[in-house]
């Protein structure tokens, strides 16, 4: 009996101890797959941690092109300064190494010696370290100090599109512009070294270190034209100065037909290569008054507000520029007709608010196409009562307007309009010769360039192309047509009507000999009315028969003249010729043009004053000798190949004869015939530049001279002189 009760303890212990070890197999296997499976990626990233080093190889950037291949903006190879914390514990040189590399490098011995003392195997202290302080640095020769491959953001043309091609932070990542939207396509991928670690921390021979190659960024092809860009910028720099502007300007170029940007320029602008930096002397001496929190939040704004690309995010009433869309609407609906007759009095009444014209007398009675080449406001809002609400409302949609256009560059605006419902006669009438609500230059370009190119709204874009670091074609931008807004006739006879503007009204100082230039001018006086501030603008394309490019300008604030077709009219004028010569289009001279055309000076050295002037009046020229009559010419003025006026005088020198000079005359301010006169009575010669038409019923009038007055210059000097038309829309 004992015997059977000692086997039955015996198998309850055995059962017990059975389930022990079933309990603590379960529990080991409970731990194992709690460890394996919800903390093994964890423990997995900590061994990798403890064992590896792993550090980055920063990736070329892309390039970025103009439409011809010139770099706009490229990567540097430079350095990165680091140290090692665990190599500097180990050689006890923490001070040493701070005090250099803060003294090389201008920086705080304090956040040096931090970052020393981190419990990790390196810091980065300082990115794109020149190759002097590089220099400096390697012939310390202290332990626990790496230096990196790195690459650094160079801009070689400084400020240029600098609104359009943005910049860099330090981490190398697209901030602003360009470089920021389309960051994820020029920054490529890091490449990574992982390097095996020793117990205590120091790296393990090289054949446990993994290296992965970084991969370049993509290249951007933009649409832009460099040269064309500077010819933009140059002009509108010259304008700002001699109108004094005061809240900045803004042009664009664009191909009609397609909606390429050519060219995109704000001012004032900065150095993409220093984009922190302010340069504005007004500006600096504010913040120089102001204590360190309130000059921290203003000088952010004050790079905020340079930073923005007036051509795309600001918007202004477009005044009268946008008649030329009021105009376009009117005979797409023939509610208007060419030749149609109008009348203005100065002023019309629209529910009891009389509305002036900028002609207080008024034009009397009008064509229809006069009304659009006087500016006339009493007719367009005529026009625009027989349109309606509703009609009005449609075209101003359907030609892009209220919405953003789908471009390539951030915080595009889509403008202000009315809500529905709150557009009255009223609002209708002033609306009619643009003002009342708002856009954006970019929207009034694409308008312009649908009234030019038959039609069609295109959807405006600055890049081209993006490439692989072989330069081929990853994808490839094609134009594209949003829709139809107006039929091919009456865009054909918008060409007519607008190109009128510049040969009959308002616009004669967008003129330029040779390329048939249309546009409409535009002065809209800003909110609230009565301050006296203004916005000027010009709109045009050229030539007006078949259209290569649109030009808009934009003059914020000027002081003293405002009117858009005194100031900017001439700066789209002086950009189109620079532009269509650049581009290899043929000037078709009119008949009073040829009169006009420049004629290259004769080379004459050597002849006889016989033969000198048989070559020189058969060339249209006229001469005059100084020294021997019947002698050998041994000098001329103006020299050889100088571009020269029909009528000009050449002065022959012969024989002994010295070179006589004569002093500039100032002529600015008189007229064509009173600057001719003037030049011809000091021996001088007139070439004619500027945007004034040179055959135009009004007054011209000389607004620059080069060289300028009582300049000492040979006599035959050509003097180049500036006219612009005096009359105002």
């Amino acid at each position: 009996m004992a015997q059977k009760k000692k086997k039955a303890n015996m198998k309850k212990r055995m059962v017990v101890l059975y389930i022990c070890l079933m309990a603590g197999v379960a529990v080991l296997l409970l731990r194992t797959g709690y460890w394996q499976f919800v903390r093994g990626r964890e423990l997995k990233e900590a061994a990798v941690e403890q064992q590896t080093r792993d550090s980055l190889v920063s990736s070329e950037r892309g390039t970025i092109y103009d439409r011809n291949m010139k770099v706009l903006a490229q990567s540097a190879s430079t350095n990165m300064v680091c140290v090692v914390p665990v190599t500097i514990k180990e050689k006890n040189n923490a001070e040493e190494v701070a005090r250099a590399l803060s003294e090389i490098l201008d920086i705080s011995y304090d956040d040096v010696y931090a970052k020393t003392q981190k419990n990790s195997y390196y810091e980065i202290v300082k990115r794109r370290v020149e190759a002097g302080e590089v220099e400096k640095i390697r012939a310390l020769n202290l332990a626990g100090i790496r230096l990196d491959a790195d690459t650094k953001r160079y801009y070689p043309n400084g400020s240029l599109a600098s609104h359009v091609i943005g910049f860099t932070g330090n981490d190398n990542q697209g901030l602003w512009g360009l470089e920021s939207v389309y960051d994820s396509v020029l920054k490529g991928t890091a490449g990574r070294i992982i390097t095996a670690k020793s117990a205590n921390g120091t790296d393990m021979p090289y054949e446990y270190e993994q290296y992965m190659d970084p991969v370049q960024g993509s290249d951007l092809v933009l649409t832009i034209d460099e040269t064309i860009q500077h010819f933009v910028e140059k002009h509108l720099e010259t304008a700002i100065a001699e109108t004094n502007v005061q809240q900045g300007a803004a042009a664009i170029v664009m191909n009609p037909k397609t909606g390429e940007i050519l060219a995109m320029a704000t001012k004032p602008d900065y150095d993409l290569n220093q984009p922190m930096t302010l340069t504005d002397e007004t500006v600096l001496a504010t913040l120089a008054e102001l204590e360190e929190e309130e000059y921290n939040t203003q000088y952010a704004v004050e790079l905020n507000r340079l930073w923005r690309n007036k051509a795309v995010v600001d918007t202004y009433e477009p005044g009268s520029t946008f008649k030329a869309v009021v105009a376009s609407a009117a005979l797409e609906e023939n509610i208007v007709s060419l030749g149609e007759g109008f009348d203005c009095s100065g002023s019309r009444t629209v529910s009891g608010v009389p509305i002036s014209c900028h002609n207080k007398n008024g034009h009397g009675h009008q064509s229809f196409e006069e009304g659009v080449w006087n500016s006339c406001n009493p007719v367009f809002m005529e026009i625009g009562a027989r349109l309606g609400v509703e009609n009005f409302r449609k075209y101003y949609r359907s030609f892009g307007f209220g919405e953003t256009t789908g471009f390539d560059l951030p915080g595009e605006a889509e403008g202000i309009f009315f809500a529905e419902g709150q557009m009255r006669d009223l609002e209708l009438a002033t609306s009619s010769f643009g003002q009342g609500f708002n856009v954006t230059p970019l929207q009034m370009i694409t308008a312009m360039s649908a009234i030019a190119n038959g039609g069609y709204l295109m959807k405006p874009y600055i890049v081209k192309q993006v490439n692989d670091e072989n330069g081929n074609a990853i994808s490839i931008t094609e134009p594209t047509v949003v829709r139809q807004v107006i039929s091919q006739e009456t865009s054909r006879k918008m060409c007519e009507i607008l190109e009128g503007v510049v040969t009959e009204g308002g616009g004669k100082n967008a003129y330029v000999r040779g390329y048939s230039v249309a546009g409409k001018t535009g002065t809209s006086e800003k909110q609230p009315r009565g301050n006296g501030k203004y916005v000027a603008s010009f709109l045009g394309f050229a030539p007006a028969d078949d259209p290569q490019i649109a030009v808009i300008v934009i003059l914020d604030e000027p002081v003293g003249d405002y009117y858009g077709s005194m100031i900017a009219a001439p700066v789209v004028g002086k950009i189109v010729e620079d532009t269509l010569r650049y581009l290899s289009v043929e000037r078709q001279y009119n008949e009073a043009e040829e009169q006009e055309v420049d004629v290259n000076m004769p080379d004459i050295i050597g002849k006889t004053t016989a033969e000198a002037a048989k070559i020189l009046v058969e060339a249209g020229l006229r001469y005059h000798v100084v020294g021997e009559e019947d002698g050998t010419v041994q000098n001329q003025m103006p020299r050889a190949g100088t571009a020269v006026r029909q009528s000009s005088v050449c002065i022959l020198y012969t024989g002994d004869a010295e070179e006589e000079s004569t002093l500039v005359p100032d002529v600015l301010g008189l007229s064509l015939a009173e600057t001719n006169a003037g030049l011809a009575n000091s021996d001088l010669n007139m070439m004619l530049r500027g945007t004034g038409r040179l055959y135009a019923n009004g007054v011209l009038r000389a607004v620059s001279q080069e060289p300028p007055a009582g300049t000492e210059v040979p006599k035959g000097t050509v003097v180049q002189v500036e006219f612009r038309y005096t009359g105002n829309e």
